[in-house]
Order: C-alpha cells, then structure tokens, then sequence
C-alpha cells in the first residue's frame, strides 16, 4: 500500500530517490522497495558496527586499571565521540537520505545537522589530539610523563569537545540569519562558514600532517642509529616497514574517508557549482564511516585492546573481578 504525503514547498527540486518518488505536485510516494530495504539495511548495520566498536573501546579502558592512562584517555575521548556519530548521526542522516527532508521540515535539518557538525567536528580534533599525544612518546620520550599528564590531556579533551560545540551552535546562528537577511549578511556567514571549515578539518589535517612526518622522520633516525650500533640491516627495515605501515593506515584511512566530503564542502560554500545530491551523500556517509573505522584503527592495533576485547566479548568480566588484570 502506498503512503502519500504533502509537502506545502515551492520550486523544490530534488532528484528520484530510490525510497521515496517526487511528483510534480511535490507529492512523496512512499514505495518500498528492494534497493531501499537493502540501503537500510546495510547503513543500520553500519551504525551497528560503529556502536558495538565503541563500546567495547568505552568498556575496556573504563574498566581495566591496567589502560587508565593519558593516551587511552583521548582514545576513550574519541570513542564516545563516536558512539554518539553511531547512535544519533547514523540514524537521522539515514533519514535524510531517504527523504531529503522534503516531508520533515526545516526543524529536522537543524538537528541532524548540529548533531553532525559538533560530533564529526569532535572526532576529527580528538584524532589530532591523539596525534600530538603520539608526537610527545616518540619525538620527545623523556619529557612525555611530564607534559602528557592526566590534567594536560583532560584540558585537551574539554577543548576539542568546546571548540565543536561552538562551531555546531555558529552554523545554527548562519542558518536563522540566512533565512532572515538572505543576501544582505552573505559575507557574514561567508566568514564563518571558512572558519568553521578551517578549524574543523583543514588545520587539524595540516597539524597531523606535520606530526606524522615529523615522526616518521624521528622513527627512520632512530632505526638508523639502531642499525649503526648493531649492524644489522633486519631490524632497520623492520622497524622503518612497522612505522611506515602505522601512519600510512592512520593518515590514509583519515584522509580517504573525511578529504572528498570537505573538498566538496567547500565547492559548494564558495561556488555554485553544482553538485547531484547523490554524491554529496556518498562523500558523507564515506566520512561518517570513519567513526566505524576509528576503534578497528587506535585499538585493534594494541594486543592489550584485543585481550580486552575478548574477555568482554566472552562475559569472563561478569564472572569475576578482573579489573586488576595484566593484559600484556
């Protein structure tokens, strides 16, 4: 049985979605259908994954003594992060790619899209802030306890998650003077949309650029040290393989799945260039996809997290006491 609802809009053009068919008296059809069931399916799955992921990540570094340590605290910074992304970004952009908002109304965008912003924002600068973290262990090792403390860390969470919450609250602030001043504040919301992309993607990715390379460099220097001491052409290579390998898949993963949503993010806030709405999904359920890869990325990597995993995972930590367990 079909559903049919009215949409009070003028001079809305939107492309045929494969849930929902626009008649030229902005009527939606509701018509079920296979590629539909499949598109739901596929994107709830994913938003399971990224739930189940996170948790296990919030479960394990909450629980076990052995991993309340600063590193792991940004890690669990960024995990929340994106258990939200999985618990409420997930749903409402799935929503809104099946109905374009035609039938929800301005109020719906508003949300999701503050939803969005603060969380996606979020994650990308905890991200930069496990990088800084990593920078101050490898580059500067003797002096990393000091600077790296639980008060230094605990100040760069509430900053990364303040900074993300100002720019979701200023994109709210753009929308309502667009829809009272249209033309009039176009450099205003002008500015503040480069801000916001500046400080929510692009330096961050210029800051961990930086940081990256900078201990891809120190790393290449101290297996060359290594090599000079013990004259052995194995271990360089190991080592040099192992360090290119890590930040080739922590860069790359990053840059792969937030760099083409950003890219034309920025298109289309300085342009009018146009740009089917299709792809503009496809790039952001592409960088929505990182907050899935996030713990597969930062904790999969360590044994410790995997042991971890697996205890949760079997229900041995509701059998007993293990909060005191030596994971490695």
């Amino acid at each position: 049985m079909e559903i049919e609802v009215s949409v009070n809009r003028t001079n809305v053009f939107t492309p045929i979605n494969p849930c929902y068919k626009v008649d030229v008296s902005y009527t939606l059809t509701k018509t079920p259908s296979t590629i539909c069931v499949l598109f739901q399916i596929f994107l709830g799955s994913c938003s399971a994954v990224t739930v189940c992921g996170n948790l296990l990540v919030i479960t394990s570094i909450i629980y076990f003594k052995q991993l309340h340590t600063p590193t792991n605290s940004l890690i669990l910074s960024l995990a929340v992060c994106d258990l939200l992304v999985g618990l409420l970004v997930f749903p409402l952009t799935m929503e809104f790619s099946i109905s374009s908002c035609l039938y929800y109304g301005d109020l719906f965008c508003k949300v999701r899209g503050s939803f969005e912003v603060s969380l996606c924002t979020s994650s990308i600068l905890n991200l930069c802030c496990i990088s800084v973290d990593r920078y101050y262990a490898v580059c500067q090792p003797l002096t990393y306890r000091t600077k790296m403390n639980h008060n230094t860390v605990s100040l760069m969470i509430l900053l990364s998650w303040f900074i993300s919450v100002l720019i979701a609250i200023s994109f709210i602030i753009v929308g309502v003077n667009r829809e009272k001043c249209a033309e009039k504040c176009f450099n205003d919301t002008v500015i503040v949309d480069t801000m916001a992309l500046v400080f929510s993607f692009y330096l961050p990715v210029i800051v961990m650029l930086c940081i990256y390379l900078k201990i891809f460099l120190v790393a290449q220097r101290q297996a060359r040290s290594i090599q000079n001491t013990t004259k052995s052409g194995a271990t360089i290579n190991k080592m040099e393989r192992k360090a290119t390998k890590t930040l080739v898949i922590v860069m790359g993963v990053f840059l792969l799945c937030w760099l083409p949503f950003f890219l034309c993010t920025t298109v289309l806030s300085f342009s009018r260039v146009y740009m089917p709405l299709p792809l503009t999904e496809l790039l952001n359920w592409l960088a929505l996809s990182n907050s899935m890869l996030n713990p597969f990325i930062y904790a999969f990597f360590y044994s410790w997290f995997r042991s971890a995993f697996r205890m949760i995972i079997s229900g041995k930590i509701i059998q007993g006491d293990y909060t005191n367990c030596k994971l490695f």
